[in-house]
């Protein structure tokens, strides 16, 4: 029983150290003239965005998706309807509206 144990112990050891063998150790990176004059404003370096900018990030992707749905429903999409043939009930109403190509083609 003993032995089977260790087996089983120096086996996880083994994949374990193939397995951190094979990852990229990670590097610092540096700061340049050029990183500093792209930043945009408001952020600083490595620093998480502030709640008030998470919050404002979050009602922007939500405005930019409600208008999108209407575009959709206004092009004749139905999205609340149970419909056999929705993925091209989609894609019709999105190059009737102009919006970018179906997910899945």
């Amino acid at each position: 029983m003993k032995r089977i144990a260790i087996k089983r112990i120096m086996l996880g050891l083994a994949v374990t150290a193939m397995v951190a063998g094979g990852m990229p150790l990670a590097t610092a990176q540096t700061t340049t003239d050029t990183d500093a004059q792209t930043a945009q404003p408001g952020a600083t370096g490595n620093a998480k965005p502030t709640k008030a900018e998470r919050k404002a990030a979050r009602k922007q992707a939500r405005a930019k998706k409600n208008a999108e749905l209407k575009k959709l429903e206004d092009a004749g999409y139905q999205p609340s309807r149970n419909d056999p043939n929705y993925p091209s009930d989609l894609q019709k109403a999105q190059k009737k509206a102009g919006i970018g190509t179906g997910a899945s083609q």
